[in-house]
């Protein structure tokens, strides 16, 4: 119960609390765009930006955590996509999309924040490692397989599909950031103190503002129909990506801390950057934003559960 109270429920209170102020019309749809554009276009990428940088690469990077944890995520998306077409029914655009849904993680918004309430902010060096490469990877598979599927029949040319996909994932700020961050920490770049001190008040702000956003985003995602997707895809991202993840932490050993931090980091649900991408499509919409919301409030007993079967 500790767990719940001490660690859980302060992030979801402030995701409540965006919520209750969107829907009281405290802050109207304009103001809750502006927090998240914020949050996830400045605020965030400094963030990963600020970690990145000065990331310990060879120990953020073990191979066994990366595995474990994109192995997870990978197999959740393959049984997303064989779900959607062969279950559901849908196209394989569609499926793609939703198979996308199965395997983003909000890595940051609450895996980073669940994380650090729970093992403290030392513990987090495992999470950094999974999110620097997060977004470039799953964007980078998601873009590609949705591209091919849509650019059937079309004889797009080869170098106008790599040039469509690569556009696509280099416009993301959090790429950008990344790329930044990596520049930084493998030349051994200076930062200069007073640019320092601004990245870390920025960097300050915005893990409250992107889960107050979030809160406000989520009124609208109202669960229409679709249920029997919409829970096939939660179970996939709550329970078989974190399983899949926890089981081979033990068989490449990790430490107690890389294990804490991937398998917390695969247990959550999908983050905003979900409901994009089918946005970005056009299609999958409403299982997206259904999924993001009721797996979001999932978290608060699946994640409970995973910080009892941790070490």
């Amino acid at each position: 119960m500790n767990a719940l109270l001490d660690v859980i429920l302060p992030v979801f209170l402030i995701i409540g609390a965006g919520y209750f102020a969107a829907w009281r019309k405290i802050v109207d749809e304009a103001a809750v765009d502006g927090i998240m554009r914020f949050a996830q276009n400045f605020a965030v990428p400094i963030l990963l930006f600020r970690s990145v940088s000065t990331l310990d690469l060879a120990q953020s990077f073990d191979p066994g955590l990366l595995i474990s944890f994109y192995t997870g995520a990978f197999t959740a998306g393959a049984l997303g996509y064989l779900g959607a077409r062969f279950l559901f029914n849908r196209t394989p655009v569609e499926a793609i999309a939703i198979a996308f849904v199965a395997s983003f993680s909000n890595t940051l918004l609450l895996g980073l924040p669940i994380t650090e309430r729970a093992y403290g902010p030392e513990a987090l060096t495992g999470n950094y490692g999974i999110i620097s490469i997060h977004s470039p990877i799953l964007y980078g598979v998601g873009i590609t397989l949705i591209e091919l599927a849509r650019s059937q029949g079309q004889g797009l040319s080869k170098t106008a599909l790599v040039r469509r996909v690569l556009k696509s994932i280099f416009v993301q700020p959090l790429v950008l950031a990344l790329l930044l961050a990596f520049s930084v920490n493998l030349l051994h770049l200076p930062v200069p103190t007073v640019v320092s001190a601004a990245v870390d008040m920025m960097a300050k702000t915005a893990i409250p503002a992107a889960l107050f956003g979030l809160g406000g985003i989520l009124l609208r995602y109202r669960p229409e129909g679709d249920m029997k997707t919409i829970a096939f895809v939660s179970l996939l991202t709550l329970i078989v990506h974190p399983a899949i993840t926890f089981g081979l932490t033990q068989a490449f050993d990790l430490s107690v801390e890389q294990t804490r931090s991937a398998v917390i980091t695969a247990a959550m649900a999908p983050g905003v950057n979900a409901f994009l991408f089918a946005n970005m499509y056009g299609v999958a919409k409403r299982v997206a934003a259904s999924t993001v919301l009721l797996a979001t409030a999932g978290t608060i007993i699946t994640a409970w559960g995973w910080l009892h079967i941790l070490p």
